[in-house]
């Protein structure tokens, strides 16, 4: 979607030059009308977007509430099942994700990891720094470059104090605050 709205927007680009050199006001107005079809196809990639989104949280509900109605329904029946009887599944971590006991328990890499919890000392120093920190398009979390949860996620770079004014709050696994706050410190 995006490349058809760049091939808009540069042939509206190029109509306006067109016009310009050639005082013909139609090739403006054809360029003002590629434009606006620009524009709107993006605010339609973007109401699919949230309309896709907001469509695969209810389904991820119904797929637990029918997942706890199933096991209360056999609690229910008198076929509990002792501790031995029951099946486990071990999760193990990917190569490469063994880390310290607090990586451990975050949420899944898929989805956002969760808030640092920030030192309000440290909040203090970080919130007047222009140190760049990165953020991905539709997550609320800001982080430093090197953390793990980026892996292949396309980021967008912003200064720290910019960051939080715009809503963003940091990582809990690579904790921006704490790192950025300590390396402020030790040049200072």
């Amino acid at each position: 979607m995006l490349y058809i709205v760049l091939v808009l927007v540069l042939a509206a680009l190029g109509l306006l030059v067109a016009a310009l050199i050639t005082a013909n006001s139609l090739w403006a107005w054809i360029s003002i009308g590629l434009s606006v079809v620009a524009g709107l196809l993006l605010l339609f990639d973007l109401l699919r977007r949230r309309k896709k989104r907001a469509a695969e949280v209810p389904v991820e509900e119904a797929a637990e509430d029918s997942a706890e109605d199933a096991s209360d329904d056999e609690s229910a029946e008198g076929e509990e099942k002792k501790p031995e009887d029951v099946e486990q599944t071990v999760l193990m971590p990917a190569a490469g994700e063994l880390g310290d006991a607090e990586e451990a328990e975050e949420p899944q890499r898929t989805g956002d990891p969760g808030e640092e919890d920030s030192d309000p000392e440290d909040v203090a120093v970080v919130s007047e720094l222009e140190t760049e920190v990165v953020v991905v398009d539709e997550y609320p979390r800001y982080h430093v470059t090197s953390c793990t949860w980026l892996e292949t996620r396309d980021t967008i770079p912003l200064g720290i104090g910019e960051a939080r004014q715009l809503g963003f709050t940091p990582c809990a696994l690579c904790t921006p605050d704490a790192e950025i706050a300590g390396q402020h410190r030790e040049k200072a």
